[in-house]
This record gives structure tokens, C-alpha cells and sequence, in this order.
């Protein structure tokens, strides 16, 4: 069977808050497949002003706490543009891409599938730089 790519309704630029946009991110996460144990919080950064766009900036930290370890010893970032066009009618979708931390590879949401193991390898590589320092 092939993998259906999901993707939600993104609102359009003249409808767009910075609250809705982080409402919107969570519902988009929801899409997403991981492990029940995952824990996420989400946060507004900030607003930057472009020639043709204007850009928000979230962040998405992950964590696995445990009943023995509450406090994970290191946390995964996903963060997320969504991006106002000035140029292009309002009536348009806002466009919206993520990187992960660590990475310079940006993913697209509808274009890319989410994989769990992404998370997993950013906080294995930080208890390993902690172990070693």
C-alpha cells in the first residue's frame, strides 16, 4: 500500500494570526505519526519583516520524559515559517516550511512524510556530545 503524504486546510494570508498559525501548527502535528511517550509544546519566536513577505517564526520542542527521568536530559526542535506574501492576493494559502534542528534541509508540509526517527536522532546525538564532554 502507498503512503498517503497528510497535510491540513492552511488558512489563507488574510486570515492569518500569529495565534492562528500556532493553532494551526499544532492541528498539523496532530497528522503526524510518533510514539504515544512523545511530549511537544509549541511557541511563537518572532515576526520578520521581508521585502515581499513578512515571515513568523515558531518553535516545537520535543521531549520523552519518563516516570524515572521527568526531566528529559535533552530535547528535540522543530521550527516552523509561515510566511505572508505582499505580493500575491490574499485570498492565497500561507506558505509554511520546518526544519529540524541541526539541519539545513527544509520540509514542506504535504511534500515530505514525518519520521520519528528524526527526534530520536537529535537527542541521541546531544546525550552523546554530553557523555563525552
Amino acid at each position: 500500500a502507498e503512503y498517503v503524504i497528510k497535510n491540513i486546510q492552511w488558512t489563507t494570508c488574510k486570515n492569518f494570526t500569529v495565534e492562528r498559525g500556532q493553532q494551526q501548527i499544532e492541528e498539523y502535528i496532530s497528522t503526524w505519526e510518533f510514539h504515544e511517550s512523545w511530549l511537544h509544546w509549541s511557541e511563537f519566536l518572532q515576526e520578520e519583516e521581508l521585502k515581499y513577505s513578512k515571515r513568523y517564526h515558531y518553535r516545537v520542542c520535543w521531549s520523552v520524559p519518563t516516570r524515572r527521568k521527568p526531566i528529559p536530559r535533552a530535547t528535540a526542535s522543530v521550527y516552523f515559517i509561515i510566511e505572508i506574501s505582499k505580493i500575491k492576493p490574499a485570498t492565497l494559502p500561507v506558505e509554511v516550511f520546518f526544519v529540524l534542528e541541526s539541519s539545513r534541509l527544509i520540509h514542506r508540509p504535504g511534500q515530505c512524510r514525518f519520521r520519528e526517527k528524526w527526534l530520536k536522532d537529535i537527542i541521541e546525538n546531544k546525550i552523546t556530545l554530553m557523555e563525552s564532554l
